[in-house]
């Protein structure tokens, strides 16, 4: 057995780059997490002239604390490499009068914009879909501008949720 930044740092010999940052941000993740940021830079600096330092320092860079699954990782990867700016990781959204009505994706605080990934749970679980009506309602009330993707929209290249996060950005006043 070994502890979990530890296989972390090991799987560096091992695993693509992006599978390296979504299991570094499952470690530090929102519910539950297994390490802290401070254990992942303290693994990485342990592991220094080891056999996939290098990638683990890039993986490092990347990782994000609170996430919820590797589908938002790597929607998140995508953004950032599209050059759009970086969206803040599950952060909460509260109406005109400061109550909390979500935990958001992919937040863009700035630009009143919420990135959602819908897993498929989303859509064959009933009360999950009840429940996201019911979110997505009062967040749109709150003045946020929501777009949803999907598995579909990761796999095609050009990526049409790239271009539905661009449109939505500038429409709200953000410039390249």
């Amino acid at each position: 057995m070994t502890a979990p930044v530890d296989t972390w740092c090991q799987l560096s010999t091992v695993l693509e780059l992006d599978a390296l940052i979504e299991a570094g941000d499952a470690l530090v993740r929102r519910k539950h997490p297994l390490a802290t940021m401070d254990e992942l830079r303290a693994g990485v600096s342990h592991y220094a002239g080891q056999r996939g330092a290098k990638k683990l320092r890039d993986a490092l860079e990347a990782v994000r604390p609170r996430t919820d699954s590797a589908k938002e990782t790597a929607t998140r990867l995508l953004i950032g490499r599209a050059g759009l700016p970086e969206p803040e990781v599950n952060g909460e959204i509260f109406d005109r009068l400061g109550r909390k009505i979500a935990t958001g994706d992919l937040v863009f605080r700035e630009y009143r914009l919420l990135v959602e990934y819908d897993g498929e749970q989303h859509r064959t679980d009933e009360e999950q879909y009840h429940w996201d009506v019911d979110r997505l309602d009062a967040i749109r009330e709150a003045g946020w501008r929501v777009i949803r993707i999907n598995k579909s929209h990761l796999r095609m290249s050009p990526s049409p949720a790239l271009r539905k996060i661009t449109t939505a950005l500038a429409a709200a006043g953000w410039r390249p």
